[in-house]
């Protein structure tokens, strides 16, 4: 087993000993998320896009907290289709994509072909880990947003053929495959990458070109994919900083979101979130083990986001409760913890019981049925 993945192994089934909640122990606890996230620079931003007639406008500045506004009624859509924007929603992990795998962490094109058809026939949809992380999740009514996450930019997660087209049993190659026979599953994913993107060399700042040109994101993993948690602050705003300087200048983007190597937090997490001219996050991404609250529930945190490992029911790290099988198994099964949309972006919609779940910042958007 490469000397990565036995440590990322070893890392993660600690961070299952120390305390993460099983499928059937319903939602953790978490802190409360800033009211205002420092934002950085994307073109992409689909708050700010131009939106179809009809729909409402873009959210203004989240109300004060002394102003409490009352929480609205829900649409009929919104009735019909039971929706709960503050159920949970599964941020799936993935690592390599490979013919052979070599460790519990590798996935097969044909695993991941299976696993995303799933998610398919069972109404998910998916959307950007930037997205979750805004709480812009534009999803049709009665569907359920997923956030597809793929660490270390390796060769099988995307690669361009010498026609500029994506190789077929990439990551993006089976996304697509399975876009094309499933009509409404969106091909998004987000990236995490270090310092020689998919191992693209000379044609990186190409494919990162094409990938944010094709409603893909390219994340912060940091330059050298560095343990943040044994540096000091100086060694972890360099590792992200530096990788940062170079996403930009290939892509002409900046990332909005961070994915921590190994799941491994610095001493404060204030030091990876911003670092003045050089980065700000909107969100940062664990390493497991459990579905993401909702970016409008109380225990929402935007600096603690929460992954699922793609495996199957194995016994490898605890797979058989933690993995993304056994978790979408236990979301099918219990569907009122389930994100449901209520099909427009501007209003968070759910059941009256769940009122005092909506953290107050989206109260001016919250519609109870």
């Amino acid at each position: 087993m490469p000397p990565l993945h036995k440590l990322a192994g070893v890392l993660i089934v600690l961070s299952v000993i120390v305390g993460l909640v099983a499928p059937d122990a319903g939602r953790g606890a978490e802190t409360v998320a800033p009211a205002a996230a420092p934002a950085a620079p994307d073109a992409v931003d689909r708050s700010a896009a131009p939106r179809p007639p009809g729909t409402p406008a873009a959210r203004e500045e989240p109300p004060r907290p002394s102003e409490t506004p009352a929480i609205g009624a829900a649409s009929a859509v919104a009735r019909q289709v039971q929706a709960n924007e503050l159920g949970q929603i599964p941020v799936i992990m993935y690592h390599r994509i490979v013919a052979e795998p070599a460790s519990s962490l590798d996935r097969t094109p044909q695993e991941l072909r299976e696993e995303l058809t799933r998610l398919a026939r069972e109404g998910y949809v998916p959307i950007t880990a930037a997205d979750l992380a805004r709480g812009w999740i534009d999803v049709p009514a009665g569907r359920h947003p997923v956030v597809l996450t793929f660490d270390d930019g390796t060769p099988g997660h995307f690669a361009l053929d010498e026609r500029g087209v994506p190789e077929p049993d990439t990551a993006v190659g089976v996304l697509l495959e399975v876009a094309r026979r499933h009509p409404g599953f969106r091909p998004v994913a987000t990236f995490y990458v270090n310092s020689d993107p998919f191992r693209m060399g000379d044609r990186a700042a190409e494919g990162l070109r094409w990938l944010v040109e094709h409603g893909f994101e390219v994340g912060n993993h940091t330059w050298s994919h560095a343990d943040l948690s044994t540096l000091d602050k100086a060694g972890v705003q360099r590792e992200i900083g530096r990788l940062e300087e170079r996403i930009t200048a290939m892509s002409g983007r900046r990332s909005v979101t961070l994915a921590y190597p190994f799941g491994a937090r610095p001493r404060r997490s204030s030091w990876a979130r911003a670092k003045e001219g050089e980065y700000a996050f909107r969100g940062i991404f664990l390493a497991g083990w459990r579905p993401s609250a909702s970016p409008f529930h109380v225990d929402f945190d935007a600096d603690s986001i929460m992954r699922i490992q793609s495996a199957g029911k194995i016994p490898d790290n605890d797979c058989r409760r933690y993995c993304s099988a056994a978790w979408l198994d236990w979301l099918r099964d219990h569907p009122r913890e389930r994100y449901v949309s209520d099909g427009d972006p501007g209003t968070v919609s759910f059941p009256a019981g769940r009122a005092g779940d909506l953290a107050v910042d989206y109260r001016r958007y919250g519609r109870a049925y």
